[in-house]
């Protein structure tokens, strides 16, 4: 495979026992755990399981072996089962930083767009910019070949979206040759280099923070609410409730929420509705019953005819025998005032795992309409695992869906207004989602 040039020596401390080790954990953790098994190809993972004992060995460095590991997990198409690099310098990849250029690219319109730049390099590199080739090969191609591949991905739009914003990941040193098309059409050759780059700002600029708070003409009040890993959102939240009592409608932005833990933001839910009971996801796992399992190679399909007891054992045989978790609604015994107005929720493809959770749970309201786009389809419980070398690696065990079964992992939530923005909402720096959700409000509140 093609990687960049890399400038310094990379670790090679595993051992061929070693690789083949790591390679076969995880091969028989993804057999025993991985809820999803059933939907993938058998036979392929079996073959490439195969084929990887008498390649992997002869990876050259330790980066390479783990970068193989990734492709292995790609192919089972899921966010939450992924192999991790060791922490340390040899295996830390940089993203967006190539010294004097930091560079940020998003997957719009199905292009690698730059949609943000470090301050200094905005004339030179304007927002709407396109990568066109790197390194001789034109974008698409070169993601093709050489950045998919490596992705963990429950949908095809995540994996579209993670290919472009990581299309010039690499090691530091890692080297680059690109052709950017400005949104004017002048072409703009780089060779660029990744290091840290010192500068901070960037443009257009962004917030990091964990709670966003404005207000919109008509009492419109906008909330970010953008990670439920800090339980401490919970009291950033309650903390803006004498603001929000006075609010006609609300906004709730999930875009930049990746989860966490689903029981915070089904905290803040409590707040946003009169319901004494929230319904959430259900849940479901592989079960295997070894003694199931040996009588089920010897039962048909015509033996499970009004047989429980077979029925089981040919399904745990195939690796296809589900238990289902008891299932409890979430009571709401909040003895706060509620804020039930107008409002809107708006999701993205980066909207995840726990925060699916919360549109889950939010799913019958009928004051709450889901502006934006589908929400990443991917959550459920990993099982985590060490590998040889200080790796790491995660499979998913849990199965969730609607109360009525519906499934959402691998397809995303879907809005009720979908919004896909465009290359010229980034050249203008407009927000079309939140635009839209705030003259929606407009009309609801008059």
């Amino acid at each position: 495979m093609l990687l960049p040039a890399v400038a310094f020596a990379q670790s090679h401390q595993l051992t061929k026992a070693d690789k083949i080790y790591g390679l076969s954990k995880f091969w028989q953790e993804v057999n025993y755990n991985f809820v999803y098994l059933n939907k993938i190809d058998r036979n392929k993972w079996d073959s490439t399981y195969k084929a990887l004992i008498i390649s992997i060995p002869e990876t050259k460095t330790d980066y390479e072996y783990y970068h193989e590991m990734q492709r292995f997990c790609a192919t089972l198409k899921d966010g939450h089962t992924n192999v991790n690099m060791p922490a340390g310098k040899d295996f830390e990849p940089l993203t967006t930083m190539f010294g004097n250029y930091r560079l940020f690219i998003e997957n719009v319109e199905d292009k690698a767009i730059i949609t943000r730049v470090n301050f200094s390099k905005k004339d030179e590199i304007p927002v709407g910019s396109e990568v066109i080739e790197v390194n001789g090969i034109p974008t698409a191609k070169y993601i093709a070949e050489y950045v998919a591949p490596y992705i963990s991905s429950s949908t095809d739009y995540g994996l579209k979206d993670w290919s472009r914003s990581n299309l010039l990941q690499g090691l530091e040193g890692s080297q680059f040759e690109i052709k950017i098309k400005k949104p004017k059409g002048q072409i703009l050759s780089l060779k660029l280099t990744h290091q840290h780059t010192e500068e901070k700002e960037v443009f257009p600029a962004f917030s990091s923070s964990l709670l966003d708070f404005k207000w919109y003409p008509n009492n419109v009040a906008y909330i970010a609410l953008n990670s439920f890993v800090e339980a401490k959102i919970d009291s950033l939240f309650i903390s803006k409730l004498p603001e929000l009592y006075k609010a006609k409608g609300i906004i709730v932005d999930l875009r930049k929420n990746g989860g966490g833990d689903t029981w915070v933001g089904s905290y803040i839910l409590k707040y946003l509705t009169n319901d004494s009971l929230l319904y959430g996801a259900r849940y479901s796992t592989r079960q295997l019953n070894s003694a199931f399992k040996a009588w089920g190679k010897y039962t048909s399909t015509k033996d499970t005819v009004n047989s429980e007891w077979n029925k089981k054992a040919l399904l745990t045989y195939q690796d296809n025998y589900f238990y289902d978790f008891d299932y409890h609604p979430l009571k709401n015994d909040l003895s706060a005032k509620r804020i039930v107005v107008p409002t809107v929720l708006l999701i993205g493809h980066h909207t995840a795992s726990a925060a699916e959770d919360f549109l889950i749970y939010a799913d019958n309201q009928k004051h709450m309409t889901k502006i934006g786009r589908n929400s990443c389809g991917s959550t459920g419980q990993p099982y985590w695992f060490d590998l040889p070398g200080g790796g790491s690696a995660r499979v998913c065990t849990k199965k969730d869906t609607y109360p009525d079964g519906r499934e959402f992992v691998g397809y995303g939530i879907k809005p009720d207004i979908e919004i896909i923005p465009t290359v010229k909402d980034f050249i203008a720096n407009k927000d079309a989602t939140l635009n839209t959700a705030v003259n929606y409000l407009n009309k609801k509140i008059k």
